[in-house]
């Protein structure tokens, strides 16, 4: 049994996708990283993590090492790694490094986004909060994903996209921005405007639908749009990709 010990000042990456939680019960999703994303160690746990099987592992648990903070690189998002997939991450051979992308480069990338929302609602899915990694998305993942796609990083939450997007009008709304919705207070959903009134989104069973589809910005549409209309908050450009911030 080879011990494995996790370091803050080291990159990892990812072998396979792995699923990251909001809290060290591992027992609520927060996002997931697809295979070949970036994350550095927050707090490495102490005594060393052992690795080389499940004898190994329920001893850590036994001593209470259960889960590892995390932060993945490409959008500084934390969360915490259960301590069983630590043997999926390798010591990366080169950091991450964003790529700096124009509004021009930005704009003629945006079809091919649109085309990842559209080829994903075609498979069998369904709303899986945290969900980044196909076939199941929650509404921000989707966005994520679906801008990877074509090498753009947003944010990984929708008040976070928000936040980032450039704000527009409805009158300058065009196929590939962001719609947003949630309360006075702050966006808690958001979907991808494909023109003609219509935008493609990941919603959840409480709202009518269980999984990615097609909505309309009308007080006249099914339940689902009616539903979604009443808690509109506005709209937003992308033209960026996301910067990495300071590491912790």
């Amino acid at each position: 049994m080879a011990n494995y010990q996790l370091s803050d000042v080291l990159e990892y990456r990812t072998r396979s996708h792995i699923n990251i939680y909001d809290s060290p019960k591992c027992d609520r999703l927060a996002t997931q990283a697809a295979a070949g994303r970036h994350l550095r160690v927050i707090h490495p746990p102490q005594p060393p993590l052992v690795k080389g099987g499940r004898d190994g592992i329920d001893s850590l648990v036994q001593g209470g090492t259960t889960a590892v903070m995390v932060r993945l690189c490409e959008d500084d998002y934390p969360g915490w790694l259960d301590v069983r997939d630590v043997e999926l991450l390798d010591v990366a051979q080169t950091v991450y490094h964003p790529e700096i992308l124009s509004e021009a480069e930005i704009r003629e990338k945006l079809p091919r986004a649109i085309e990842f929302a559209d080829r994903a609602m075609h498979q069998s899915n369904y709303y899986l909060w945290g969900g980044t990694v196909a076939p199941n998305y929650d509404c921000s993942g989707l966005m994520q994903a679906a801008f990877v796609s074509t090498g753009i990083w947003l944010p990984r939450d929708a008040y976070q996209q928000e936040a980032f997007t450039k704000p527009i009008s409805i009158t300058c709304l065009e196929p590939g921005d962001l719609v947003f919705f949630g309360t006075p207070q702050k966006a808690t959903h958001v979907g991808l405007y494909l023109g003609d009134h219509r935008y493609i989104h990941s919603s959840g069973k409480e709202q009518g639908r269980n999984g990615i589809g097609i909505d309309v910005l009308s007080e006249d549409g099914d339940k689902v749009s009616q539903a979604y209309y009443r808690q509109l908050r506005g709209y937003g450009k992308v033209v960026g990709s996301y910067q990495s911030g300071p590491r912790e």
